[in-house]
């Protein structure tokens, strides 16, 4: 489950990071780009963690 937060992070993190450079209609959302890479980085981490 926590897997499929992380993945679908990252995906949204793309979308909103590469979008605007592809689509001039896509949005640009600024900062919520690196809070949700952030997020995802944290998930991550601690998923990591809780495996060692």
């Amino acid at each position: 489950m926590l897997w499929t937060i992380i993945v679908i992070l990252f995906i949204l993190w793309l979308l909103g990071f590469l979008g605007p450079r592809y689509s001039t209609g896509f949005p640009r959302v600024g900062g919520i780009i690196h809070i949700l890479i952030v997020i995802a980085v944290i998930l991550l981490i601690l998923r990591l963690l809780q495996a060692i």
